[in-house]
């Protein structure tokens, strides 16, 4: 071999070599989410999977079946085996700390993904909808569910989400910014007397939680009465809250169903809303969640600030994490159609 050909082979070897090597420059991203019981959960982990693998990231991505343990270990193991960033679901916000000590001292950048992760520095950024604006928007749904009523006052009941989930009290107050005044005004009636997230969480957002209470309450404060709304921050909650009022005669008859909200737009909802039981859902796109998510671990990989929407609503308990909110939507009978099919999130089929 002459002395070109030995360079020109050379040269395309190096090529070769820096193939591979190019390509695996991005490195892995880790990502923990908390359970696959919520159809939800699993659409956030396919998307964030498939715009993290398009833009040229190996992806570690990892359930905890709502086990605050499991998740612990899930995220010591990623930051072990040398993720460059982590984007967690969190199952308890506020359990992770250590962890995530570990995680800052190996170098590793945390994305919050949908739900704060609380006292803890160890947090850099946070991709979420605008909670609030997600419970104001449920609230609306009852308010507009409720028109042509008859009688007043109406009555209400007010179901929470999970208590170590932070957003389940931004959910929580955005709907009551829009309830409370109808309260106070003698519009709307708390049979119960049951309001305040320490009276009203449903713990791990469980739907068999929230139909026990539910029966509960019927039972308690409805012999004579009409419950004419309940407030259900989650479409899992909402099933449940409907098979108790179905299971005392509610929708025969006379007996109206109650106006029920809800969040996600988990298809059986859906399905439910088109049956006239359920009233609305909030459609929050996860598509787009997983994107804005890719979107802050390219910056924070190629050494830019992420694009972030807020800088002052979500502070953790040790410092304010800058975010980017996405807008949530009202899906009911009226536009179901037009929003989730017609911008691809389901087919026709899955729904009718």
């Amino acid at each position: 071999m002459n002395f070109k050909s030995l360079m020109a082979a050379v040269a395309l070897s190096a090529v070769a070599l820096a193939g591979p090597v190019a390509a695996q420059d991005k490195g892995t991203v880790g990502i923990a989410m908390p359970t696959k019981s919520s159809a939800r959960w699993i659409a956030d982990g396919d998307n964030i999977v498939k715009v993290l693998k398009d833009r040229g990231y190996e992806t570690d991505l990892q359930y905890a079946d709502d086990d605050i343990p499991n998740q612990l270990s899930q995220i010591e193991n990623m930051v072990t085996k040398g993720v460059k960033v982590l984007v967690v679901a969190s199952i308890d916000g506020t359990t992770l700390s250590d962890v995530l000590k570990q995680a800052a001292d190996a170098g590793v950048k945390v994305i919050a993904y949908d739900r704060l992760i609380r006292d803890t520095p160890n947090v850099d950024y946070y991709a979420t909808f605008d909670n609030f604006q997600v419970g104001v928007l449920q609230a609306t749904s009852i308010m507009n569910g409720l028109k042509g009523r008859e009688g007043k006052p109406l009555n209400i009941e007010l179901f929470g989400g999970s208590p170590d989930d932070n957003n389940a009290y931004f959910f929580y107050d955005g709907a009551m910014s829009v309830l409370q005044p109808e309260i106070d005004k003698g519009n709307l009636v708390v049979a119960s007397g049951q309001t305040g997230m320490d009276k009203v969480s449903t713990l791990r957002w469980d739907p068999a939680v929230a139909q026990a209470r539910m029966d509960a309450l019927l039972s308690a404060y409805y012999g004579d009465k009409h419950v004419d709304a309940v407030l259900s921050p989650y479409d899992g909650l909402s099933i449940g809250i409907l098979s108790s009022v179905k299971g005392v005669g509610y929708g025969s008859g006379d007996m109206k169903m109650p106006v029920v909200s809800g969040q996600d737009a988990e298809v059986p909802s859906v399905k439910s809303i088109l049956a006239g039981e359920q009233t609305a859902t909030i459609f929050k796109d996860t598509r787009e969640l997983a994107k804005v998510t890719a979107d802050m671990v390219d910056a924070l990989l190629s050494g830019k600030e992420p694009e972030v929407n807020d800088t002052k609503t979500y502070n953790n308990g040790v410092k304010v994490v800058p975010a980017y909110l996405l807008k949530p939507v009202i899906v009911d009978k009226s536009n179901w159609e037009e929003v989730l099919v017609g911008s691809g999130y389901y087919t026709k089929d899955q729904i009718q």
